[in-house]
């Protein structure tokens, strides 16, 4: 009996230890495609879910499973689920959801479920808002989203680009796009900082932007700022960026004092000008520009508790100019916090506040460039020559800039500050109450300082200009929200009241006759000139917005706006706008089942939008009050009233389609038709009338388009080198459908004519040069018989259209790629087709009319007649001119296609076992170029800068295409460092 009770005691003994010996204790981490740990991964056992666990705040797990052949099963939002075999030590990497039907988006004043949206919505992932280096939110979206346009019409420090989306809808109103900022309406570019960005969305369709109404009209770009995620975690970190900026030449080069000199050489004329001249050999553009320091400094925290989640970042960022002279500083801070008072009450207030700083004793280009080889700015003892007193001096306008800049020069400071008061309050889970509540401060100061000693200062006895500026915008939205399911019915939507005021002031004053170095205006003898702006307008707005989804397969929108605008007529102060849109989830139908299609949507959406003047008085009678009469204020009738101006309307349809393959393959595919009536356009009236003119609502415009987005993950997160390619391309066509009395209208070097685009150059159309003499050709056409024929006499040729700044087709593509711990990131965008007019070459490329400034190189398959070539692109040289050969015509609109890389980045992320023991989350290195290289056929300095420059104005005859006094866009190569804690 003792012997069977041993025998027992030893089976159960063997037992436990065989139970023990199948257990498994492992640890590990989890990861993203870019290496950064995933916090709050649910990991659990295959077959035994109650063994569960989740990755704490740096991505580490422990779990003790069942068996040492067990498998875990890795779920998160917005990546794959994912099944590994167990190991003691596991490092696990999470693929992003290609289909990502359920990722939350920010649609302007709701969020949906990415599956469920009915518009044409674009969303920029964070992990592709990290490669720009400009101070500019804009430029984060640059060749990432088709149909969207950010072209940098200079590349100053602190500027920003053109934002385009969809093409140009208007003539004189606005086409810029509408900026929400966590859902506050924002007046023009938001002064963020980027790396307080979280997500950034475009709104295209009329599905999309007519919740925003006439401010929408040119689409709506959407930012939502950071905040914490997960309950119990907290980071803090910190960005650290330094750099060097070029000047950015492309293919414009100068010649030097040889290569000028020999061209004098080929004048018949005698110029006087000897060998003496090789002796000087001065490089302006060399000596003009230099490596601009850049540096950028950003520290942010991110915390979240049972009640309470805040955000807080603070930046630093300078740059010089890659051009002499300039410099511009920004400091920024914003704080976000949301606290549950109760289960019912949250608030959420938010500061965001910027002061940017800039100092200014630069030249503009076109002084750097028009200057001699021949003219040294500085004399024997090193001293800056005054060149209208120089005995010698070659340059027409006798001017040597760096002479005025070591006197002269500009500050101005920007303060702007905004305030959210936002509030939400639960009724119940299905109905709530949010409030928005935002008040803007913006408030500027200039001044420019104009030495007597200077030579643009001798004419007054030196001079000081000081101006100043300030606005205030007041924004409020009262919104009631609803949304609630009956089994496979969803019913959403909202209610809302929007009000919105305006007021600015601007003031301007210069006196004359000052002491050298002071900058008090009031020291000054004389006032020289003052001048002053007001300008004031609100808004108000009913909002309805209802959705309806069955079963996530059928998806409805519909939305319902009633603007009000004090910009209008007395008579027509409201408009009202709608939309309609569906979705079809085709996937998620019985009869589609199929593990090859991810997931396949149609979309279709109509909606009417409106548009506002860029008047804020466009219906009123204006009088100017700078008369005299009798020695009295007199004033003078200017503007006539039009009680009747109404909105500039839009009607917009759009059809789209999205599908994935594979969890590899996105693709998205949209079409869309835009009609514009009711252009808003100011009318000339005859002296006669005793007013200039007035505002009314004349013609038409309509844009057709089609875009199309693929991204591919190449290698995934299986393989340890992974591999993400995304690209975008999109095709505008615009058309003046009708214009007022269907009459053709100029704008400068452009013309406005029913049935063409609506930025058509117009123009003398180049032909060539005769071989025989060397003479400029222009062609000629019969108006009665439209024969064709040349002529050597400007004043003959025919003015006619010569094709348009409107491209063929834009787009950009990106790379994402991943080995181990080193990422190499690129970014490239392109344009195609669109013609811009290098007006420079009118000075600089001008066949002997201005032989005083100095003249470009020819490009590769250029050359200049002469007796033995007469086969050439360039006429003969004359003399101060005659031939007319330089004039505006089509000789000078050259093709600015191009194809740039915006970015690329090489980093490393140091392993997690290393950062450990520092008692770091992450730490980054990198090193990355902006604007590495450009192929372009365009002689100027930027393709880019070209096609946008005064495109905005280009009613008042402002000419695209002036590249020698535009600042390009610069090249930057940057080291950085990310350090989470």
């Amino acid at each position: 009996m003792k012997s069977k009770f041993i025998l027992f005691c030893t089976f159960l003994v063997f037992l436990v230890h065989a139970s023990r010996a199948q257990t498994m204790k492992v640890v590990g981490t989890v990861q993203d495609q870019q290496g950064i740990p995933l916090p709050g991964v649910t990991i659990s056992e295959v077959g035994n879910e109650k063994i569960s666990t989740q990755s704490n705040e740096v991505g580490q797990f422990s779990l003790t499973v069942s068996s040492g052949k067990a498998s875990l099963r890795f779920s998160f939002i917005g990546y794959l689920t994912k099944e590994v075999v167990v190991d003691r030590s596991m490092n696990v990497t999470m693929q992003e959801d290609m289909a990502q039907l359920d990722e939350i988006v920010v649609t302007g004043y709701s969020t949906q479920k990415k599956g469920n949206i009915t518009a044409a919505v674009a969303t920029v992932a964070p992990e592709k808002l990290k490669d720009a280096s400009s101070p500019s939110v804009s430029n984060l979206l640059q060749g990432k989203v088709a149909g969207v346009d950010v072209v940098a019409a200079t590349g100053r420090p602190g500027d920003n680009p053109n934002i385009r989306i969809r093409g140009r809808s208007s003539i004189l109103s606005s086409v810029d796009p509408l900026w929400v900022v966590d859902g506050v309406i924002i007046h023009g570019t938001p002064n963020l900082n980027p790396n307080d960005i979280e997500t950034m969305s475009v709104l295209k369709d009329a599905a999309a932007t007519t919740q925003y109404g006439s401010r929408g009209s040119n689409g709506v770009i959407v930012v939502t700022t950071k905040r914490a995620k997960e309950v119990g975690t907290s980071q803090l970190t910190a960005n650290l960026k330094t750099g060097l900026t070029y000047l950015n030449q492309g293919k414009f080069k100068l010649m030097n004092s040889r290569q000028l000199y020999d061209q004098f050489q080929l004048f018949n004329e005698d110029t006087g000008i000897t060998d003496d001249v090789l002796n000087t050999d001065y490089d302006w553009v060399k000596n003009g520009s230099q490596a601009g320091q850049l540096n950028d400094l950003s520290i942010t925290y991110l915390g979240k508790s049972d009640k309470a989640t805040l955000y807080a970042g603070g930046n630093y960022y300078a740059e010089e100019g890659s051009v002499k002279g300039y410099k511009f500083e920004r400091w920024a801070g914003r704080l976000n916090l949301d606290y549950e008072i109760s289960d019912k009450l949250t608030i959420r207030p938010k500061i965001n506040a910027t002061f940017t700083s800039s100092d200014d004793r630069q030249h503009d280009l076109y002084q750097m460039y028009l200057n001699m080889p021949w003219d040294n700015p500085y004399d024997y003892s090193g001293k800056l020559v005054n060149a209208q007193e120089a005995s010698l001096w070659y340059g027409r306008d006798l001017s040597n800039y760096l002479y005025d800049l070591q006197y002269n020069y500009g500050k101005s400071d920007i303060f702007d500050f905004q305030f959210n008061g936002d509030f939400d309050y639960k009724f119940s889970d299905h109905f709530s109450y949010v409030s928005t509540n935002n008040v803007a401060y913006y408030n500027s100061t200039g001044m420019s300082y104009v030495d007597p000693k200077s030579i643009a200062g001798q004419s007054t006895e030196g001079r000081i200009t000081n101006n100043s500026a300030r606005r205030i915008v007041r924004f409020t939205n009262q919104m009631l929200k609803y949304n609630q399911s009956f089994g496979l019915h969803t019913f959403g939507g909202f209610i809302a009241y929007e009000y919105m005021d305006y007021q600015y002031k601007d003031q301007s004053a210069t006196g004359n006759g000052i002491v050298a170095g002071s900058e008090i205006l009031d020291n000054a003898a004389s006032i020289g000139s003052y001048s002053g702006t007001k300008n004031d307008y609100s808004a108000q707005s009913g909002i309805i917005n209802a959705t309806y989804s069955y079963d996530d397969r059928y998806n409805l929108q519909a939305s319902y706006r009633y603007d009000g605008s004090s910009r209008f007529g007395s008579e027509r102060q409201y408009g009202s706008f709608y939309a309609f849109s569906a979705a079809w989830n085709v996937h998620e139908e019985a009869f589609f089942k199929t593990e090859t299609v991810n997931y396949l949507r149609v979309r279709a959406s109509y909606g009417k939008v409106g548009n506002v003047p860029n008047t804020y008085y466009g219906s009123y009678d204006l009088f100017k009050l700078d008369a005299q009469y009798n020695g009295l204020p007199a004033s003078y009738p200017d503007q006539l009233s039009n009680p009747r101006l109404t909105w500039e309307t839009s009607k917009d349809a759009n059809l789209g389609f999205e599908f994935g393959l594979l969890n590899r393959l996105d693709f998205t595919l949209d079409l869309y038709n835009k009609n514009t009536d009711g252009l808003l356009h100011y009318v000339q009236l005859p002296v006669t009338s005793g007013y200039s003119g007035y505002y009314d609502n004349i013609g038409a415009v309509r844009n057709r388009g089609i875009e199309f987005s693929i991204g591919a993950n190449i290698f995934n997160a299986e393989n340890p080198f992974q591999w993400r390619i995304d690209f975008n391309i999109a095709k505008n066509v615009n058309k003046i459908v009708e214009l007022a009395d269907h009459k053709e209208q100029a704008a400068g070097n452009k013309r406005y004519a029913e049935g063409r685009d609506i930025d058509s150059w117009y123009m003398r159309k180049w032909i060539g040069v005769d071989p025989a003499n060397g003479d400029p050709l222009w062609e000629v056409i019969d108006p009665t018989t439209g024969a064709v024929s040349t002529t050597n006499s400007y004043n003959a040729a025919t003015l006619q259209f010569v094709g348009t700044a409107t491209p063929d087709f834009t787009g950009g593509f990106s790379s994402s790629m991943q080995y181990k711990n080193f990422f190499l990131n690129a970014s490239f965008a392109f344009n195609k087709g669109a013609y811009a007019y290098f007006s420079g070459r009118e000075l600089f490329d001008s066949d002997g009319a201005y032989p005083y400034y100095n003249q470009m190189i020819l490009q590769d398959g250029w050359s200049r007649w002469t007796p033995d070539n007469p086969n050439a692109t360039h006429p003969r040289l004359v003399y101060n001119g005659g031939t007319n050969s330089n004039k505006t015509s089509s000789r000078y609109l050259e093709d600015a296609s191009f194809l740039r890389m915006r970015n690329i980045t090489l980093g490393y992320r140091v392993p997690s076992k290393f950062i450990q023991k520092l008692k770091l989350k992450a730490l980054d290195a990198y090193i990355s170029a902006d604007n590495l290289w450009t192929l372009t056929k365009f002689s100027g300095v930027d393709p880019e800068a070209a096609l946008y420059t005064g495109v905005r104005q280009a009613d008042n005859g402002n000419v695209a295409g002036d590249a020698t006094s535009t600042y390009p866009a610069p090249r930057r190569f940057t080291l950085g460092i990310n350090i989470s804690f």
